[in-house]
C-alpha cells in the first residue's frame, strides 16, 4: 500500500473589514490546477507556520502581513498528498495583494462564493467562516418575554446572526411559544438559531439547529445530528475532543472568566482557553464573563468568537 506523502501548509484567510475573504485560483503547473484556495505554502524545515505565512504571502501576493491570529487545523487526504493546514485569520497587512505567479484572485463573501470549483479542504472551512463572532442566548426568562423581544430585534438590527433559545427555567409550552418567536424573528433578519438540549424542539421549531449539553454527548460514539447545525457545550480540552471526534459544527467552551451568578468558581482564564482550543479543526465560542470588548482577545487566544447572555441584552 502506497503512503502519500505528508505536507504542512500555513493557510492565510485573508479578510476585509466588510468580511470578505480573497481566493487564489491555482495556476497552470501546480497539483489540482484551476481550483480556487486560501492563499498560503508549504511550511519549510525549522520554520514557524506563522513565519511561513508571511513569506508565502509575500512571495505570492507581494503583502506583509500584521495581524494573524491562529484559528483552525485541519487535516484533509487529497489524491496526491495528506494536507495538514494551520489556518490564520489575516486582518492587517501592509500592500494591495496581486498574483505573482500570475494566479487570478477574487474577494468573495463566505455565504455566497461565486468562483468554482472550490479546492475540496475549503468547504467545511467556509462553514466555519459563516459562523459570526458573536454567539448571543436568550434571557427571556429573566428579562420578561416582551422586553427581551424587543432586545432581541435590536441586537439583530445590531448584526447579531446567530441565536441560542436557552430557557431553564420555562415550562414546556412557554418555552415552546418562545422558540417560535425568537426563530421567525431571526429568520426575518437572516440570523440562524439554535435550540437548547431538545433535538425535537429544534426540529419541530425549525430551528436551524441544536446545542447539547456536555451529557448528552460525552458518552457517544456517533453523531446526535446529521440534518442540521449542532454545537457543544464544554469545559475542558477532553470534552472538545469528543465534540470533534462526532462532526460538532462548533463548541462554546466555559468558564473563561468569572461571572456574578458563579463568584468564586473555578475558570479557565486566557492562557487556559488557549491551550484546551489550541490546534482544533472547530470552531470555539469563549463563554463566561464575556462582553463585546473582549472580542480581540478572545480571538487572539484562538477563540473563534464569544458566546454572551446577560453582556448582549
Amino acid at each position: 500500500m502506497t503512503t502519500l506523502p505528508e505536507i504542512h501548509v500555513a493557510v492565510g484567510v485573508i479578510t476585509r473589514p466588510d468580511g470578505s475573504v480573497l481566493l487564489a485560483e491555482r495556476p497552470t503547473g501546480k497539483a489540482m490546477a484551476g481550483y480556487w484556495e486560501f492563499p498560503g505554502g508549504k511550511v519549510e524545515p525549522g520554520e514557524s507556520p506563522r513565519d511561513a505565512l508571511a513569506r508565502e504571502l509575500h512571495e505570492e501576493l507581494s503583502i506583509d502581513i500584521g495581524n494573524a491570529q491562529p484559528w483552525l487545523t485541519r487535516t484533509f487526504h487529497y489524491p496526491h498528498a495528506t494536507a495538514h493546514l494551520q489556518l490564520f485569520r489575516v486582518t492587517e497587512w501592509e500592500g494591495e495583494p496581486h498574483g505573482r505567479e500570475d494566479q487570478q484572485l477574487s474577494w468573495q463573501d463566505p455565504h455566497r462564493i461565486g468562483v468554482e470549483p472550490l479546492l475540496p479542504a475549503n468547504h467545511d472551512i467556509m462553514n466555519a467562516l459563516r459562523l459570526p463572532p458573536v454567539y448571543a442566548i436568550t434571557q427571556a426568562g429573566k428579562l420578561g418575554v416582551d422586553v427581551f423581544m424587543e432586545r432581541l430585534k435590536a441586537a439583530l438590527l445590531g448584526g447579531i446572526r446567530l441565536v441560542q433559545v436557552r430557557e431553564k427555567d420555562m415550562d414546556a409550552a412557554s418555552l415552546r411559544r418562545v422558540a417560535e418567536d425568537v426563530i421567525a424573528l431571526c429568520h426575518a433578519h437572516d440570523a440562524r438559531v439554535l435550540v437548547n438540549g431538545d433535538i425535537g424542539l429544534a426540529r419541530d421549531t425549525g430551528a436551524d439547529g441544536v446545542h447539547l449539553q456536555t451529557v448528552q454527548f460525552t458518552a457517544r460514539d456517533t453523531p446526535p445530528v446529521t440534518d442540521m447545525l449542532w454545537a457543544a457545550s464544554c469545559h475542558n480540552r477532553e470534552e472538545l475532543l469528543q465534540a470533534v471526534r462526532l462532526g460538532a459544527d462548533f463548541a462554546v467552551l466555559s468558564p473563561v472568566l468569572p461571572t456574578p451568578s458563579h463568584p468564586g468558581a473555578p475558570v479557565l482564564g486566557w492562557e487556559g482557553f488557549a491551550a484546551a482550543c489550541r490546534d482544533l479543526p472547530m470552531p470555539v465560542y469563549a463563554l463566561g464573563g464575556m462582553h463585546t470588548g473582549l472580542l480581540d482577545t478572545a480571538m487572539a487566544h484562538n477563540a473563534h468568537g464569544i458566546a454572551m447572555l446577560s453582556g448582549i441584552w
